[in-house]
């Protein structure tokens, strides 16, 4: 994804500590405490200019969403839908998904949200894909019992990818989808911006959930 450089956006991020956790790893294993509420802790990891983690937050308010976005110039987009909206249960993180386990505790998060993702096509780039083992153990690690991991793309080769991954970690596939707008989960389908951009040029998209148990 090309970054249009926002050089007033960190300054922006760091004036609405409303929204914005500074300091995540200071608070690991407390988010509750942070939202006042014990509801259920839902995190977006890659969550852009946020159309999906407020849209989702506007119609579950019994759920406390966080998003995390590496990009600043990205995220203050997503910052800017909160302040509008004045949404109560949505904490935004400007950091790294390899820094999973510092933000949050075990068994903490109910569940993670993948969607359009990076697909880092190249092998030597495996690593990097938000499906990787190495990304499956820190999900595991902070999902509780219950918790599942909901992955969406247009991309089929890190839809099948992800498939496998899941499967040799040895985790359980539900709701696959081969073509979410075509299908019955449509009707509860919140969609990002780049989901309507894509599904507007006529591409397929790819839905999955993958669980630790049973």
């Amino acid at each position: 994804m090309r970054v249009r450089h926002k050089p007033w956006a960190k300054d922006k991020l760091l004036n609405h500590p409303e929204f914005v956790v500074t300091d995540p790893k200071s608070h690991i294993g407390e988010w509750q405490s942070i939202f006042k509420s014990a509801c259920p802790i839902h995190v977006e990891i890659g969550t852009g200019k946020g159309q999906f983690i407020t849209n989702m937050a506007k119609q579950n308010p019994d759920i406390n969403f966080v998003g995390i976005e590496i990009h600043e110039s990205v995220i203050v987009s997503a910052l800017d839908k909160c302040i509008n909206s004045q949404l109560k249960n949505v904490r935004l993180i400007n950091g790294d998904a390899n820094e999973l386990t510092d933000f949050f505790s075990e068994n903490e998060v109910a569940a993670i949200y993948l969607n359009f993702s990076d697909p880092w096509p190249k092998n030597r780039h495996e690593k990097r894909r938000l499906t990787y083992r190495s990304f499956l153990a820190q999900y595991e690690y902070v999902l509780n019992s219950k918790g599942r991991i909901c992955l969406k793309t247009d991309n089929q080769g890190l839809f099948e990818y992800s498939l496998e991954s899941f499967s040799k970690y040895g985790l359980y596939l539900q709701n696959v989808s081969l073509n979410l707008h075509q299908s019955h989960y449509k009707e509860e389908n919140v969609m990002t911006e780049y989901e309507e951009k894509f599904s507007s040029q006529g591409h397929r998209i790819y839905r999955c959930e993958a669980c630790f148990s049973e």
